[in-house]
């Protein structure tokens, strides 16, 4: 399988601590399968897909109001089988099927033609692959979590039609490109040397573009700035929070595709730069707001495992704390100050929190990278051209988003209708698309 597995040692983040860490590991005959890999990467993508169930939908559950509970969790619920369905029918050949197009994969991989129980996939050293099967598994996971992050920025008051439909076209257009143009050999992004070890383009500067796209055509929810809207469940946020955290180790550690070291720098990493992100989203609430709450740290949490995803396999552990805190406080000074300077409604700010905190982390990336600073990079990494790409591989992910969001929101709106009815949303999206309610008194 030709994709960006096959070239990865080329990655200028596989560099010191890396290769140390590979010269360790016992020489393997040409396509040798370790258990201990395998086994390592099935339970990373089942640590995904538990950051998106039940740990995203209880996060985004507990933001919302009450009556938009059910709504939520449903619409988590359905996108990620729906997402699933697609990938392995024909995602995952957009996405890593062959193609030498620099934009898309090709028909190669369509309904996992030529996969087997037998086939398999190259990983960052040499000689070393996994069962295809756990590969196309693990990418269908970050497939499916992406386009359920966006819908945080307009929950509360879109159609369940709507937003499936508008999922199904945006991950056709608009994700599937983008992670082979970041991931794959032939993609345009990856053939720019960009780094991105996690998905901090493809993952999460793409679904905050998406979401802030969303909030501005969609509109303010009803009341916006006059009617409390506060999280009805802080309890059930932090426990959606925390599940993201633990989820979180299979998405960095697992983007390694190995149990060896390099894995280990990326557990780490997502460690400290959530704690220092945590540190630092409540030291300055406490300056500025004179207490640090619970909903601060929770998005310190999440702001702080975003900025470390595109940098976790390529930055030192002191750097990652650097950089989470760095993220914290950007994503804080734009959920604080911008949105409500512009007064744009991103309900549970997707893009103050993944959209930014994915551009300061994909950015940051290239500097602390740097040996000087902690990083893996070789000695000859240069800050200042690394840097440069990382920006220009931000600007093509916000391009290629940007304008293909406008026009699958403007078609859908056209032909279902985004807005849920006035009647509708002041009901709550619970009752009024589901019949069910989550709560009974």
């Amino acid at each position: 399988m030709k994709n960006l597995m096959s070239i990865t040692p080329k990655l200028a983040g596989l560099s010191a601590l890396t290769a140390f860490s590979l010269a360790a590991w016992p020489a393997f005959a040409a396509d040798t399968m370790d258990k201990g890999d395998t086994g390592f990467m099935m339970l990373s993508t089942i640590l995904v897909l538990f950051m998106i169930l039940p740990g995203l939908a209880l996060f985004y559950g507990g933001l919302v109001r009450s009556k938009n509970m059910l709504s939520v969790l449903m619409q988590t619920t359905m996108i990620t089988a729906i997402v699933i369905i697609i990938w392995v029918t024909y995602g995952y050949s957009f996405a890593f099927g062959g193609s030498e197009s620099p934009y898309w994969g090709g028909f190669g991989k369509l309904f996992l033609k030529g996969v087997t129980a037998d086939s398999t996939a190259a990983t960052f050293t040499d000689g070393v692959v996994i069962p295809e099967y756990v590969f196309i598994a693990f990418q269908m996971t970050f497939a499916a979590i992406t386009p359920a992050l966006i819908i945080g920025a307009f929950a509360e008051r879109v159609k369940f039609s709507a937003i499936m439909a508008f999922v199904i076209l945006w991950v056709t257009f608009v994700y599937f490109p983008i992670a082979h143009m970041v991931w794959d050999a032939n993609g345009l992004i990856f053939k720019m040397g960009a780094l991105d070890f996690a998905g901090g383009t493809v993952v999460h500067i793409n679904a905050g573009i998406a979401a802030l796209i969303g909030s501005i055509m969609i509109g303010k929810r009803i009341g916006f700035g006059r009617d409390m809207m506060a999280p009805h469940s802080m309890t059930l946020t932090l426990v959606g929070a925390a599940m993201l955290w633990v989820g979180w180790f299979g998405f960095n550690a697992g983007s390694n595709l190995e149990a060896n070291g390099a894995a280990t720098l990326a557990m780490i990493n997502t460690f400290t730069a959530t704690a220092g992100a945590i540190i630092a989203w409540s030291l300055i609430e406490s300056v500025l707001r004179g207490q640090a709450s619970m909903l601060g740290a929770a998005s310190g949490m999440i702001a702080g495992l975003v900025a470390i995803t595109p940098a976790a396999g390529s930055v030192g552990p002191m750097g990652a704390i650097l950089l989470g805190a760095l993220g914290s406080a950007g994503c804080y000074f734009f959920v604080s100050l911008v949105k409500n300077k512009f007064g744009y409604d991103d309900s549970l700010d997707v893009f103050g929190i993944h959209g930014i905190g994915g551009i300061i982390g994909a950015v940051g990336t290239g500097i602390f990278t740097s040996p000087l600073l902690g990083g893996t990079g070789g000695a000859d990494y240069s800050i200042a051209g690394q840097t440069t790409t990382q920006i220009m591989a931000v600007l093509i992910t916000i391009a290629w988003c940007g304008i293909g969001s406008v026009i699958l929101f403007k078609l859908v709106d056209v032909i279902f209708g985004l807005r849920a009815s006035e009647q509708d949303e002041r009901q709550g999206l619970d009752l009024s698309s589901h019949g069910e309610a989550a709560y009974h008194s």
